[in-house]
C-alpha cells in the first residue's frame, strides 16, 4: 500500500479490511467462496450487518419497494444526495469481492468523509447515502442489476415482484421472508453516483496499473431458448425414433459457443449459463430443456449478427433432431457510456494518490450502468487476479482494496462539493463504436 498516497490512517485501512473479511464469513463456503443469493438467509445477514454499521454512526436507514437499502449521512438536511455502493448478492458459490467490496468501501468511505465533515476538513454540499442494491447478480432471480434497474425506471416494480425462482418463490415473497420488502421511495433528488468494483478481468494486473476508469460498458443481449422434444424410456426407444430435447441443447450449446471463433478474437464473448432439464430422470429421454443464452460485443452489429445467425443454425438442429426450439430476445442492453467529466475526476484523483490508472470498457453489467441513465456516474476498477470471478477462487488483494478505497474516498469527496455539477448522463462515445 503506498503509505503517502492513502488518506486513511493505517488503523482505518486496517478496520476496512477487517469489516470486509468478516462479511466475507456470512454465507462462506468451504473454499473460500461466498453464497449469498438475493433475498435468502444469508443475503439477510449481510444486509442485517449493513444496516447496524450505519445506525451506530448515527445514520438513518431505510428500504425501498424492492429491497434496496439506503443508509444516509446527512450533511445539509433538504439537499440532493451522492449516492455511492454496489451489492452483497452473490452467485451460487461465487467470490466473495463481487459486489460486497463496493459496499464494505462506500460504507467505510462514508465513515471517513463524516470525520472529515465533523472535523471542518470538508464542506458538502450534498447529502450522502450508501446503498445495497438488491439481486446484482440475477442467479436466483432472473435478469440481472433488478434492484437498481427498478429504482432507475428501466423495470417495471409489480413485473419484477412477481417474477418467480426455480423453486415458484416470488421476488414479493422473498423479500417479505426475510424482512426486506420496504415501503419507502428511496432518495429522490440525486447529484451523482460512485461505485467500486473488482475488474473481474485481466487487464489491470497484466499491466500493473493500480485502478481502471470506466469509460463504457459493452452491447448485451440474451436469448432465451427452449427446446421441446418427446419424452420416452432410455432403454426401450429405439434410437430412430428419439426426439431428444437434450441432444438438441448440447447441439445449441456447442453453436453458442462455436460463434465466437468467426469473429476478430475478444470481440464477441458468448455462454450458456442456464440449464433446466424435464424431467431429468436417469431412465427417461428428456422432453423439454430450457436455456439462456449471453451475448456480448463492443460493437452491437456484431451481436446482431450472431443473433441472427444462431437463430438460422437453431432451425437447422430442430429439423435435423425432430425437435421445436423457440428462442426469444431477453435482456437486450445498449452500449452505456460514462461521463468524460468523471473519468476525468477519477484520473485527476489518482494522480494525487500516487497510483496509476487506465480508462478501462466493462464487459460485465453493473448497477453503475443502470443508474448513469439517471444521473452522472462513476465506475471503478481494482485489480483481479487471474481475471477469475464468478469463482470461489476470485481474488483481489489487500492493497489493490485499500487502493480502491482511498481513490473513492477522494472521488466521492469531491462528488460532494459538486465536480459532476450539470454534467449530462449517460455520456456520450469518444469515437463511433466500431469505428
Amino acid at each position: 500500500m503506498n503509505e503517502q498516497a492513502s488518506p486513511f490512517h493505517q488503523t482505518s485501512a486496517e478496520a476496512f479490511l477487517q469489516d470486509f473479511h468478516h462479511v466475507a464469513s456470512i454465507g462462506a463456503t468451504d473454499r473460500g467462496g461466498v453464497e449469498r443469493q438475493a433475498a435468502t438467509d444469508a443475503d439477510r445477514r449481510t444486509r442485517d450487518w449493513f444496516s447496524e454499521f450505519a445506525r451506530s454512526r448515527g445514520w438513518s436507514v431505510e428500504v425501498d419497494g424492492i429491497g434496496n437499502v439506503f443508509a444516509t449521512v446527512e450533511f445539509v438536511p433538504g439537499a440532493p444526495a451522492i449516492l455511492s455502493g454496489s451489492h452483497l448478492d452473490s452467485q451460487p458459490r461465487g467470490g466473495r469481492f463481487d459486489g460486497a467490496y463496493g459496499v464494505l468501501a462506500s460504507l467505510h468511505a462514508a465513515a471517513e468523509i463524516q470525520r472529515r465533515v465533523e472535523a471542518g476538513e470538508l464542506a458538502p454540499k450534498y447529502n450522502l447515502i450508501v446503498v445495497d442494491w438488491f439481486n446484482e447478480e440475477g442467479s436466483r432471480f432472473a435478469p440481472s442489476i433488478m434492484g437498481s434497474s427498478v429504482f432507475s425506471g428501466l423495470m417495471d416494480r409489480d413485473e419484477i415482484l412477481a417474477v418467480r425462482d426455480s423453486g415458484g418463490t416470488t421476488v414479493r415473497e422473498a423479500l417479505e421472508g426475510i424482512g426486506y420488502l420496504g415501503a419507502a421511495r428511496g432518495p429522490q433528488q440525486l447529484a451523482g453516483y460512485a461505485e467500486v468494483h473488482i475488474e473481474q478481468g485481466r487487464i489491470l494486473e497484466r499491466e500493473g496499473v493500480a485502478l481502471g476508469a470506466v469509460d463504457s460498458s459493452w452491447y448485451t443481449q440474451k436469448l432465451d431458448i427452449e427446446i421441446l422434444g418427446e419424452q420416452s424410456h432410455t432403454g426401450a426407444t429405439a434410437m430412430a425414433d428419439r426426439r431428444d430435447a437434450l441432444v438438441g441443447a448440447s447441439r445449441v450449446t456447442l453453436l453458442v459457443r462455436d460463434i465466437c471463433s468467426e469473429y476478430p478474437a475478444e470481440a464477441l464473448v458468448s455462454s450458456v449459463g442456464q440449464i433446466t432439464v424435464e424431467p431429468n430422470s436417469p431412465i427417461v429421454v428428456n422432453s423439454r430443456v430450457h436455456l439462456v443464452a449471453d451475448l456480448r460485443a463492443n460493437d452491437p452489429e456484431i451481436v446482431r449478427g450472431a443473433r441472427d445467425a444462431l437463430l438460422e443454425r437453431f432451425r437447422t438442429v430442430a429439423e435435423e433432431e425432430r425437435l421445436e426450439i423457440v428462442a426469444k430476445d431477453f435482456d437486450v442492453r445498449p452500449n452505456r457510456y460514462y461521463p468524460r467529466e468523471g473519468v476525468e475526476l477519477q484520473e485527476r484523483v489518482a494522480d494525487s494518490l500516487g497510483l496509476g490508472i487506465r480508462r478501462i470498457q466493462t464487459m460485465a453489467g453493473h448497477d453503475s450502468v443502470a443508474l448513469n441513465t439517471v444521473t452522472p456516474s462513476v465506475m471503478m476498477f481494482v485489480p483481479s487476479v487471474d481475471g477469475v470471478s464468478h469463482c470461489e477462487r476470485e481474488l483481489t488483494r489487500d492493497e489493490d482494496l485499500v487502493n480502491g478505497l482511498a481513490a473513492l474516498t477522494r472521488v466521492v469527496s469531491e462528488m460532494l462539493t459538486g465536480a459532476l455539477d450539470g454534467v449530462p448522463y449517460p455520456g456520450r462515445p469518444a469515437v463511433a463504436v466500431g469505428a
